[in-house]
């Protein structure tokens, strides 16, 4: 996009994305009780409140357990249902990879519905254990589609070398196959950590209040009595998310595994 116009397009685009997270910051960063920008007096309080007091340091870390473990159940099954498709590409294992494109396909209150009505018949409503099995399962698209990338990437010449060198199943995966694919694994399991980090919908549904993630402390704070702690919450999740990006991209080409074409 060229010309006055379309830099002015991007400059617009580039206020009304970055705006909302100055106005967070200032209110974040401010003395005022209420939301107030921008902030007449500078203070750390709200930080402090966030660090310090025992109700938001479970909310954060219940949600960072959650979002890892999640991250690993999703990462594990996309390795599992590539691979194995890779390697023998039966009708079962095209019918699996679709299905795990299934959750992005559908509402996001369907699937939390779904969840919650079949936790509450098993007896594991409210327990972390259902929305971590939950989060895993229905963001394994996500993996599930960047580790395909990574196998469409190995070329027949290198496992048929491998192959007529002697070397077994495991041995071609573990020193060719996982190396090459790493960097796609590892882009999948940041992408559903963060998901998972900032989702609120299906742990409302599956666990209620009962397990008080980050996201479900920050609604029932709003909700009942505002403060702008909250803010702080939000630069947070923002601090955390753009942390963890940016590490993926430094050890990655971030762009490239998400499918952006390259530059010639």
């Amino acid at each position: 996009m060229k010309g006055i116009g379309g830099k002015l397009y991007l400059l617009v685009l580039l206020l009304v994305i970055v705006l909302p997270f100055i106005v967070v910051a200032g209110v974040s960063i401010g003395a005022s009780k209420t939301i107030a920008f921008p902030p007449s007096e500078f203070s750390g309080r709200w930080y402090h409140m966030l660090f310090s007091e025992p109700e938001w340091l479970k909310a954060m870390g219940l949600s960072l357990l959650i979002a890892l473990t999640a991250a690993i159940i999703a990462v594990s099954l996309a390795l599992v249902v590539n691979y194995t498709l890779w390697r023998l590409n039966t009708r079962f294992t095209r019918l699996t990879f679709a299905l795990g494109l299934g959750p992005f396909m559908l509402p996001p209150i369907i699937l939390a519905l779904g969840a919650s009505l079949f936790w509450a018949e098993v007896g594991w409503y409210g327990r972390i254990e259902a929305t971590i099995i939950s989060h895993g399962i229905f963001l394994v698209t996500l993996p599930l589609v960047i580790v395909a990338r990574g196998f469409a990437s190995l070329t027949d010449d290198v496992v048929e070398a491998a192959t007529i060198m002697g070397a077994t199943q495991w041995k071609l995966f573990t020193t060719i196959v996982l190396p090459l694919i790493t960097p796609y694994l590892l882009t999948g399991f940041v992408l559903v950590a963060i998901l998972s980090f900032n989702e609120y919908l299906i742990a409302n549904m599956i666990s209620g209040f009962i397990v008080e993630t980050l996201p479900i402390k920050i609604f029932n704070n709003v909700r009942y009595g505002y403060s702008p702690v909250v803010a702080s919450a939000s630069m947070f999740f923002v601090t955390i998310t753009v942390t963890a990006l940016l590490l993926v991209a430094r050890s990655t080409d971030l762009l490239a595994l998400l499918g952006a074409p390259k530059d010639s």
